[in-house]
């Protein structure tokens, strides 16, 4: 056994049961919990029974079962087995033993918690809110009168704002249902034409002659990005919200 695991000084009395005992070894001798060094742990444990025994102190079944399993799991990591020479390898034999452990560390972690607070409110009492009938106060309400005049007033003016808010609507229902007979092809036609014809232009110039609507100019850039897609042209634009300059390819910039 490693000469830097030393046995604390414990006794019996003061471990709930094996897994205290053996959670105990582990974190007193800082041992990863994930990479339990088995033949150490089962010498050092084994070590604590025979203290026990010499001392004529009665052991509990449960300490003796985990010092057979930590004997078989020994058995197994220091003995060849059949599973070795297959493909599939056998799972690690001390995974039980310490999926077992994290569950006994929760536990305590939560046990230790538990103490605390009830350390710290053992002392408060608890008193439920009283309600005013039980404390014999009496509440006054305000008075809820209904006033007709003021409630027809405040349906007029609803009313008002109403039809301000949808009077003629119908030129707005025409904008919105009026059919784009703009074609995103045409327009491309019609950008090339001209960036053809002179070589290089500003995206402005495009509209040139005549006053372009806001839906115009969507079209416009729409056909811009195609020719773009299709490596028909170059744009550029130095900063943003400056002006674009279109180019055909393979014009010098």
């Amino acid at each position: 056994m490693s000469e830097t695991l030393t046995h604390p000084n414990i006794h019996l009395q003061q471990f709930e049961g094996p897994l205290d005992l053996l959670y105990s070894l582990i974190t007193k001798n800082d041992i990863d919990i994930f990479d339990i060094p088995i033949s150490e742990i089962t010498e050092m444990y084994m070590d604590y029974l025979n203290k026990m025994k010499s001392l004529d102190m009665e052991i509990a079944s449960e300490f003796i079962v985990m010092a057979a399993t930590l004997i078989h799991i020994k058995s197994r990591i220091m003995l060849p087995s059949k599973s070795d020479m297959s493909a599939d390898a056998e799972a690690d034999p001390r995974e039980e033993l310490v999926i077992s452990l994290l569950r006994y560390k929760r536990c305590k972690m939560l046990a230790k918690e538990l103490r605390s607070r009830n350390e710290l409110y053992r002392d408060c009492v608890l008193r439920l809110p009283s309600t005013a009938k039980e404390m014999d106060v009496s509440i006054i309400y305000p008075p809820q009168e209904f006033v007709a005049e003021e409630f027809e007033k405040a349906v007029d003016n609803v009313c008002k704002r109403n039809e301000v808010r949808f009077a003629d609507i119908s030129t707005k229902i025409t904008h919105i249902l009026k059919r784009d007979k703009l074609s995103v092809k045409e327009r491309m036609k019609s950008v090339w034409l001209k960036i053809s014809g002179r070589g290089k232009l500003f995206f402005h110039e495009l509209f040139e002659g005549k006053k372009a609507d806001k839906t115009d100019k969507i079209v416009s850039f729409l056909a811009v990005l195609e020719l773009l897609r299709n490596n028909r042209i170059d744009a550029t634009q130095k900063k943003p919200f400056d002006v674009i300059l279109i180019e055909e390819k393979g014009e010098s910039k």
